[in-house]
């Protein structure tokens, strides 16, 4: 509780000197409230009379206290906050290329993206998300979403070998940015994440181009370890791990994302990775708005009417001893 006009509450310590002053004079009429004509001869009361001074000028006190609280206007405050966010739309753009099996990354740069993928959804749920796939062709897993618990469960459904093999990092730019196109979004975010080169389908270039038109800000992130990487490979004997050289086009991620105001990253483990998200995700923090509501209950009436009714005790208590001393 708190008080809308609390000045009031400065004259309790002055009617708390006037009663306690009151208090040490013990006389049935004191020169506080009555003019020295009209009161009788000052005396001392009898003990067994005391009550008559004591009670209806402690009932009066309590009902001065009490209408300057209600002056005060006691109010109790109660409210709510209301949350609104300005999200941001990303897209997604995963490499299901076959060297995305490598096993330098634990247990391979699949299943780390994949890992990696998930915990980023997790982390933005004011943001419409969207996934893109890629390998030798490209297409859209899913448009973008607040339904994150649906796009969760795509990722995990997710399989290598589903594409054509392949890396067309140039068709998996150009689908994400058509489908940032529409968005009314303040910030248009893609992150493609790729270990390849592209080799397929449209000239990354051009699609960076488009992505410059629309404004659209891309993180490039590439993935594998420098030099060597094991990957499987089926052979009639089945799958036989090989040594195969890493090949990312780390220049043109660096220019993808320097043109368009985003950043590039190298991962070269699953820590790392993690890292690179968690990154990503510090520097593209939705904007969140709070608007808080009070709403206030005003609780005066009560107080004064308290002190109304302990006002009329108290002239009921001093006529009952204005009749008993007669």
């Amino acid at each position: 509780m708190s008080f809308a006009e609390p000045f009031w509450l400065a004259g309790l310590p002055v009617l708390a000197l006037l009663f306690g002053w009151r208090a040490w004079r013990p006389w049935r009429e004191s020169v506080l409230w009555h003019s020295l004509a009209d009161a009788p001869e000052a005396r001392p009361p009898r003990p067994a009379a005391r009550w008559k001074i004591w009670l209806p000028d402690t009932l009066l006190a309590l009902a001065c206290a009490l209408a300057l609280v209600a002056l005060a206007r006691p109010v109790v405050h109660s409210g709510r906050q209301e949350f609104q966010s300005e999200g941001r739309d990303l897209m997604l753009c995963l490499d299901l290329s076959g060297s995305m099996q490598a096993q330098d990354f634990k247990p391979n740069r699949f299943e780390a993206a994949r890992q990696v993928a998930l915990d980023f959804i997790a982390k933005r749920p004011d943001d419409r998300l969207g996934l893109v796939v890629f390998a030798g062709e490209a297409y859209t897993q899913c448009p973008l979403t607040l339904d994150h618990a649906m796009l969760a469960s795509l990722v995990r459904d997710l399989e290598l070998g589903a594409l054509e093999d392949g890396t067309a990092v140039g068709l998996a730019l150009a689908t994400g940015v058509n489908r940032l196109e529409e968005s009314k979004a303040k910030s248009r975010v893609l992150i493609l994440l790729t270990d390849g080169v592209n080799n397929r389908g449209l000239d990354p270039r051009t699609a960076l181009d488009l992505a410059l038109t629309l404004g659209v800000k891309v993180y490039t992130v590439g993935v594998g370890k420098d030099g060597m990487a094991p990957i499987p490979v089926q052979t009639p004997f089945g799958p036989v791990v090989q040594q195969m050289q890493v090949e990312i086009d780390e220049e043109l991620l660096r220019e993808m994302a320097a043109k368009t105001g985003g950043r590039y990253f190298r991962a070269r483990g699953g820590v790392e990775l993690m890292e690179i998200y968690a990154e990503i995700d510090r520097l593209e923090t939705s904007e969140i708005t709070v608007k808080e509501y009070r709403l206030v209950d005003e609780r005066w009436f009560a107080w004064l009417a308290a002190a109304l009714s302990l006002l009329v005790a108290s002239l009921a208590a001093r006529a009952l001893a204005g009749r008993l001393a007669a």
